[in-house]
């Protein structure tokens, strides 16, 4: 009997053992499992992935083919090491050798804005250069003519000898609102085209050190070096800026980038194409902000206004008899909060116009007519 349950016991052992074999590795040679039964997978089809509401393919594609890439070089000389202007060296192998010329090479990124090949980028993207490469998103290379630059608003127009190019939208820039959803497209540290996405974190950024005219777009989308010139778009892929700068202690993004916004962008390049240079209204005057202490010694309730600093001899100032230590705070009866905002209104105003400045002198407020000059170009 014993010997009996033995036997027994060992083969449903064994039996248990390839049932498990079987179950796990090929469940379809049971007799209950079902053969041949289609398993049903819902999939997505195309234009549903395309009109997803997380998406911002169709933004994306709308302004990537007008993004292009910039590459400049610059002839570079090379001084000679100071070991080959001693004598001694000089007197067994020879006299000083000339400088060498090195090619050095810039990157950045440019938008094309109308289809006959004119395209907005940065200044600093092609300052200096003695060559500038466009590189198009089909691949295509070839040279751009620099038709101006504005060093004061870090913008330059190229043009390349091309017809039908795809042009991008312009926006609304002046109807952007903080927390705005804004794509960057460009091209950073030369890995290619690229799109990142974040938020307006602010408007009318001024006195950020890194333009003379300054009145930027805020955002945290992702903006490194190479994305200078590309463009900033809003979520339906229109143009609403001109990446520019970024604030940073390590070289990449920290989340904080500035953007010129396309309004402004778009009244210089009409510019530059037009004449190749930009000319502005000016005063002949230096300016600063008003504080607390300022305000205090004038004996003034407000720290608005700009207190003029200096004024240049026989400048449009001095000849209306504005004088130091005047403070304007209207022009044409528009009230002037600081210096940057001042300086905003003055270079916009049309050259050999005569305009209304309010000031306080004495503690009394009295009202100015200035003809407005030409601003100098500043190199």
């Amino acid at each position: 009997m014993y010997r009996l349950w033995l036997i027994f016991a060992q083969t449903a052992t064994i039996l248990l053992a390839i049932f498990f074999v079987v179950s796990t590795l090929r469940p379809e040679l049971l007799p209950w499992t079902p053969r041949g039964e289609l398993v049903t997978i819902k999939e997505t089809t195309s234009s549903y992935i395309e009109s997803r509401p997380d998406s911002y393919y169709e933004a994306a594609s709308r302004a990537m083919p007008s993004v292009v890439n910039i590459f400049t070089r610059q002839a570079v000389k090379e001084t000679p090491h100071p070991l080959l202007n001693d004598p001694i060296f000089q007197r067994f192998f020879g006299e000083q050798l000339e400088p060498r010329l090195r090619r050095r090479s810039n990157l950045g990124s440019g938008v094309i804005v109308s289809s006959n090949g004119y395209i907005l980028t940065n200044h600093h993207v092609i300052e200096a250069a003695d060559e500038v490469e466009v590189a198009l998103p089909d691949g295509r290379k070839i040279e751009a003519a620099v038709i101006g630059s504005d060093p004061e608003t870090d913008l330059a127009v190229l043009k390349i000898e091309l017809q039908d190019m795809p042009t991008i939208t312009f926006g609304q820039s002046e109807q952007a609102k903080v927390g705005d959803v804004v794509l960057a497209v460009g091209n950073p540290f030369g890995v290619g085209q690229s799109v990142t996405m974040g938020i307006i974190g602010a408007l009318g950024r001024t006195k950020v050190g890194i333009n003379t005219f300054e009145d930027f777009i805020q955002t945290d989308a992702a903006i490194n070096p190479g994305n200078s010139g590309g463009a900033l778009t809003d979520t339906d892929g229109n143009l609403i800026g001109i990446n520019t700068a970024i604030y940073s202690r390590s070289g990449g993004s920290l989340g904080i980038g500035f953007a010129i916004p396309i309004h402004i962008a778009k009244e210089i390049m009409e510019q530059i194409i037009q004449s190749g240079r930009v000319i502005r209204g000016w005063l002949g005057v230096s300016m600063q902000d008003m504080n607390k202490e300022l305000a205090d010694s004038f004996n003034l309730d407000s720290v608005t206004g700009a207190l003029i600093a200096s004024v240049l001899k026989d400048g449009p100032s001095d000849k209306a008899g504005i004088k130091p230590g005047d403070i304007m705070i209207a022009i044409e009866g528009e009230p002037v909060e600081n210096s940057s905002e001042l300086l905003n209104k003055v270079a916009a105003l049309p050259p050999g116009e005569t305009v209304t400045v309010t000031i306080i002198r004495s503690n009394k407020k009295k009202n100015i007519q200035i003809k407005v000059g030409v601003r100098p170009e500043q190199l």
